[in-house]
């Protein structure tokens, strides 16, 4: 099966502190990956540098077989992006917000595909609001929308439901589960264990920017063991598994 996204000995330092200390990770295609470990392990970085928003301080990553540092433009045009703060441009309503989008991205019957997204995620009664009036919630709706609207081989989504209720929740675990069984992948960041435990296909482990486990869901759940527990007891203890 087709690697995806490769990174080797990634690092990312801002003077003497290690937000990410040399983490490989390998994900195929076809893979729900999810990345996980508390706030302030190095998630965000780790998906700001595989998207090249943010230049690594060592090591080296492959996205859809492009050089996060050599070509960050190229992944950005490939891949779908959820940030972990929503944040669509506030002088633009939502509905022009994914005409922006459409634009940029060069997608053909973006009207069409947005009102899907409207429909879908139960939110038309906002095309023409203002994006800085928007709810939480309803933000993350539309950057939900904006990452998935091109429908990319590959997403990397930043705590994607973190500001959902729990009914838009099991909407969107389901989409995020039909979109690879479609033959696509998904990298997921999250703090939310037992989601991961219910969606991903494999995962890893970050503390303190160090990789501590990485593997199949699959492997834990077939000794018997959950990923809550197997996540506390190795965050707790700090060591490689």
């Amino acid at each position: 099966m087709t690697t995806i996204l490769d990174a080797q000995n990634l690092s990312k330092t801002y003077g003497e502190v290690a937000a990410v200390d040399h983490v490989s990770i390998s994900v195929k295609e076809g893979a729900l990956f999810g990345l996980l470990g508390p706030n302030g392990s190095g998630k965000t970085t780790m998906i700001k540098m595989l998207t090249g928003q943010v230049r690594p301080t060592g090591g080296s990553a492959t996205v859809l077989g492009l050089d996060v540092t050599k070509d960050p433009v190229g992944v950005r045009d490939r891949v779908g992006i959820i940030p972990e703060q929503e944040t669509p441009p506030s002088f633009l309503t939502s509905m022009e917000y994914l005409r922006f989008v459409g634009a940029v991205r060069k997608i053909p019957d973006i009207e069409e595909k947005a009102d899907y997204w409207f429909d879908f995620l139960e939110f038309r009664d906002k095309r023409n609001v203002l994006c800085k009036d928007l709810s939480r919630g309803t933000r993350q709706k539309l950057m939900f929308a904006q990452a998935f609207i091109h429908e990319p081989a590959l997403a990397l989504i930043d705590e994607p439901l973190i500001n959902f209720d729990p009914i838009m929740q099991d909407v969107v675990k389901e989409y995020l589960a039909g979109y690879v069984k479609n033959g696509r992948t998904l990298f997921l960041s999250t703090h939310i264990l037992e989601v991961a435990e219910e969606i991903c296909s494999e995962f890893a482990i970050l503390h303190k920017g160090r990789l501590l486990h990485t593997g199949p869901v699959a492997e834990l759940t077939g000794r018997g063991e959950h990923l809550p527990q197997f996540f506390l007891s190795l965050v707790r203890k700090g060591t490689h598994v």
